[in-house]
């Protein structure tokens, strides 16, 4: 498949609708608003079933391909690290919370790069995997933001302050998996080299074999 015949592929197009949403997603973020605010949180939700709709149908036809797996990631990063800056700016979450969370993605999003530079694979770490969700939920909470009775409780919920406190939750899984992603770094880095160690050693001994 070329190029071109990638870039029209289903899952690619549905990566790039996610991309087209996000602004959808900013623009409706408001603080006098319960409406504005509830549109934001379904928008957000809708990236989120486009992020995994577009990976289950590139596995289930078959249709992984170089553009989606450069896009795929970089619509997610951008979804997340729009929303939360943009909630920082609001005053719906800390700025430093924002900092230390878009830290993290980089530094694990450059870790990963120079593994597959470097010919290592890490696989993705399941607290990883947990954080994300976290982090998602969280997220969709803030935007909702306002306080709602529950129906059948008497019950008010403040989604905001549950949103925040989730991604304090997200947080602190969010550094614990940034430290097995290093681990999972240094333990691939070294079967390599006991792999090419093993290897000399074998190529040295057949060497000197009569």
């Amino acid at each position: 498949m070329g190029l071109r015949e990638e870039f029209w592929a289903l899952p690619n197009l549905l990566t790039m609708l996610r991309i087209v949403m996000i602004p959808g997603v900013l623009w409706f973020i408001d603080n006098s608003s319960r409406e504005k605010s509830f549109i934001a949180c379904i928008l957000f939700i809708l990236c989120a079933i486009t992020d995994a709709l577009d990976g289950w149908i590139a596995r289930k036809r078959g249709l992984v391909t170089v553009i989606g797996k450069f896009l795929d990631p970089l619509a997610d990063k951008v979804v997340v690290m729009g929303a939360l800056v943009y909630l920082s700016a609001m005053g719906r979450v800390a700025p430093w919370l924002t900092v230390v969370l878009l830290a993290r993605e980089l530094g694990v999003t450059t870790l990963r790069a120079i593994a597959a530079a470097e010919g290592l694979v890490i696989q993705a770490a399941p607290m990883g995997k947990q954080k994300t969700a976290l982090q998602l939920a969280g997220i969709c909470f803030v935007l909702i933001y306002f306080p709602y009775r529950i129906l059948g409780i008497d019950y008010v919920l403040n989604f905001g302050q549950v949103g925040v406190y989730t991604l304090y939750i997200s947080l602190v899984l969010s550094v614990f998996s940034a430290v097995e992603y290093f681990q999972l770094f240094l333990r691939a880095a070294e079967a390599r080299e006991q792999a090419k160690a093993a290897k000399a050693a074998k190529a040295a001994k057949a060497r000197e074999t009569p």
